[in-house]
């Protein structure tokens, strides 16, 4: 039979990677809390001992960048030197511009304001963003890249829980799930969880307790069956980990904040960044409009893009792919999606209500699907609308 398999995977909160994507979110939400309309473009890195906050940044308010930095490090778990980086004893350097003023100008005045002496925001950057949806799951998300982050949160909950004391903050977790020749998924292939442990603790220790604590408790077992193989740190021996183990870098995992590769991504990364960049907003509404087509039964598989010129405010193309699942052809819904969204950047962030600290919250465990945070993004709101709009 013509079946498949595809794999996705998540990271915990503690991965160096991580770490860096929820420093950016967190000095963005410290400021954006403060100063709405700031612009704000936060890198950081993290290695031995050090990390590194820089980027452009223009705004009116002063935010604590180190008390940030070390509150994120402190959450996450990183506070006893036994892990070789602690959040009260780590270096922190910054290095802060301001925007370009030559950005600046075009996004606070776009070509079509320009035209008729009027302000409209402008996309930040040129660029192409996707949103992807499907039935595979209640979150309209992959069911691999659902699983694996259900998994990661699983083992970031017991460690902090104290439920497996010998855990430490960084872990990756992967799925395999084996899909039908119709494209349903029947069933889990491989599981693979690779968590950061304390020194001394025994492997086959590690593999009872993730498979107990952890796996059993996020996965259907109906997914599973004889032949599902279960990878519990197949290295054989994690004790260092995070920054020690591997330097971090904020936009590193973009794969992990979306898809999970299932649906593809237009190469920007999210985390650091204000709405007015499109590779964050635009990304967020392309999700919206691709979650609203499945709620609306036009298709079961539906991947919406939207692509932007620097300066400019209406979208250059805006594109679907239901992948032969449609009711309808991709080119009517295309239309119906033009007619009901206004996806120009200003109007995006104000119907999604972007100006807030809601970003550190989605800079672990995925952006799309987090129905658990009420993001605006993830509600469904304009499905009759749409629905009424196609021809």
């Amino acid at each position: 039979m013509n079946r498949k398999l595809f794999t996705s995977e998540s990271v915990t909160e503690g991965h160096p990677d991580k770490i860096c994507d929820q420093i950016s979110d967190s000095v963005l939400d410290e400021i954006i809390s403060k100063d709405p309309f700031a612009r704000v473009a936060c890198e950081a890195t993290a290695t031995t001992g050090l990390v590194n906050v820089f980027g452009e940044i223009t705004t009116s308010c002063y935010v604590d960048i180190p008390k940030i930095v070390r509150k994120v490090i402190r959450d996450i778990g990183y506070n006893d030197l036994a892990y070789g980086f602690s959040a009260d004893t780590c270096g922190i350097n910054t290095s802060i511009d301001e925007q370009s003023p030559d950005i600046s100008d075009g996004v606070s005045n776009a070509l079509e304001g320009r035209a008729d002496d009027k302000q409209i925001l402008g996309a930040g950057d040129q660029g192409m963003m996707f949103g992807y949806a499907c039935d595979e799951t209640p979150e309209l998300m992959p069911l691999p890249i659902q699983k694996a982050h259900e998994l990661a949160k699983q083992l970031a909950k017991v460690r902090k829980e104290g439920i497996l004391p010998f855990l430490r903050p960084d872990g990756k977790t992967q799925v395999t799930v084996e899909y039908d020749e119709k494209g349903n998924p029947v069933r889990i292939d491989t599981i693979v969880v690779s968590t950061q442990h304390d020194d001394g603790v025994s492997n086959s220790l590690i593999e009872e307790a993730i498979i107990k604590e952890v796996i059993s408790k996020v996965i259907d077992p109906n997914l599973l069956d004889r032949k599902t193989k279960y990878f519990i740190n197949p290295s054989g021996r994690f004790v260092i980990g995070g920054p020690v183990g591997d330097s971090g870098l904020t936009g590193r995992k973009i794969i992990v904040d979306t898809y999970g590769g299932m649906g593809s991504h237009g190469g920007g990364a999210f985390s650091g960044k204000d709405p007015t960049k499109v590779d964050r907003s635009a990304a967020y509404a392309a999700r919206n409009v691709a979650k609203t087509i499945v709620a609306a039964g036009l298709a079961r598989r539906v991947e919406v893009q939207l692509a932007y010129a620097i300066g400019v405010a209406e979208p250059v193309s805006v594109s679907v792919n239901t992948f032969g699942t449609g009711r309808v052809s991709d080119f009517a819904i295309a239309d119906a999606v033009k007619e009901v969204y206004d996806l120009r950047p200003g109007a995006i962030i104000n119907y999604f209500d972007l100006r807030k600290p809601i970003y550190s919250r989605l800079a672990a465990y995925g952006h799309m699907g987090r129905e658990d945070l009420g993001v605006s993004f993830e509600k469904i709101t304009k499905k009759d609308e749409l629905l009424k709009a196609i021809k």
